[in-house]
């Protein structure tokens, strides 16, 4: 028989590993809520939890300077918002970038995204100001540590992007008119891509003597195939919205922006009615499928689901196909 004090010091180390656990959760940028933890660890008999860390979620939208983000019937649309320079990207852009796609990670209410660019382009890539201003960023009267600001400084913007990718949510990037250099790496983290017939596409880097280095080269080649991506990344050349389809970059081109986003839009409402845990669990699985092995990926499937499988969406999934209804899930 387990006596009391046993079951206590159990209770007190799970709560050890469980705060572990959620500071790890907080340097990724998620956040949790202990309440439902402290009550089941003094459940178990212990009467003095130890604190986990009280994080709030977010509730208001952050400002952004270069972005607009609206939220309507759970999709997130968000605008690259300098039409005056195409949408080029300056440094506040790329940080805003992160932000929106962080506010919309956890945010529930929201449950896919679209990203888009206001005016004639979707955009002209990084903004040449900003890279003109690098030097006086990484300044060190040490060669070696000039250096290593400048690739923290690469790096940072790396992250930037990424965030499309750990974002739990689906993203679907609408793309009308140019994008540039810097625009194709960004897309390249979305998980869908979709353009207008007007749209053309560009790898510039190598034109400004560069080596593309925050996504394009490591992602492109896996959406399609190494030997174009080769080809479009030594050559710059512009190809067009057909071109794109047909080497699978996009997966469809409509007439006109404004059948993009038309378009787009209810792409995003028919993810959005589905069962969102589902959904997030495709995303990941996708994910993590292109970076490992078959077996990898049917390994960590297999946990996944035995962590998410029953859950309160399959029941409603379930009840629904019964009834022959819309089944309405949790956000």
């Amino acid at each position: 028989m387990v006596k009391r004090h046993e079951v206590a010091n159990t209770a007190s180390n799970l709560r050890d590993l469980l705060t572990i656990e959620a500071m790890d959760d907080i340097d990724k940028g998620h956040f949790v809520d202990h309440k439902d933890v402290v009550a089941w660890a003094d459940s178990l008999g212990t009467a003095s939890p130890l604190p986990l860390p009280t994080i709030k979620k977010e509730t208001c939208m952050p400002d952004f300077e270069t972005l607009t983000v609206s939220v309507e019937d759970r999709i997130a649309t968000v605008r690259l918002n300098r039409p005056d320079k195409l949408n080029a990207m300056n440094l506040a852009m790329w940080h805003d970038i992160r932000s929106a796609f962080q506010y919309i990670d956890v945010t529930p209410e929201i449950r896919v995204a679209i990203l888009e660019g206001e005016g004639k382009a979707f955009t002209a890539g990084i903004d040449l100001q900003m890279m003109m201003g690098l030097g006086a960023q990484i300044q060190n009267d040490c060669d070696g540590r000039m250096r290593e600001n400048l690739r923290r400084i690469i790096l940072d913007l790396q992250d930037t992007l990424t965030s499309l990718e750990r974002c739990r949510k689906p993203v679907l990037a609408a793309v009308h008119g140019a994008c540039v250099g810097g625009g194709i790496d960004l897309i390249c983290c979305a998980d869908m891509r979709y353009c207008s017939a007007d749209a053309w596409f560009t790898i510039k880097e190598i034109d400004i003597g560069m080596t593309a280095d925050v996504g394009t080269l490591q992602r492109l080649p896996k959406l399609i195939g190494e030997g174009m991506a080769r080809e479009l990344a030594y050559t710059a050349r512009k190809f067009d919205a057909a071109e794109a389809k047909e080497i699978r970059l996009v997966n469809r081109v409509f007439e006109s922006p404004e059948a993009l986003r038309a378009g787009v839009r209810e792409i995003a409402a028919s993810i959005a009615a589905k069962a969102p845990l589902a959904i997030r669990g495709v995303k990941e699985m996708i994910s993590y499928a292109r970076d490992h092995t078959v077996a990898d990926g049917l390994n960590y499937n297999a946990t996944w689901n035995a962590a998410m499988l029953l859950s309160a969406d399959l029941q409603a999934a379930m009840l629904a196909s019964m009834s022959k209804s819309a089944p309405e899930f949790k956000d």
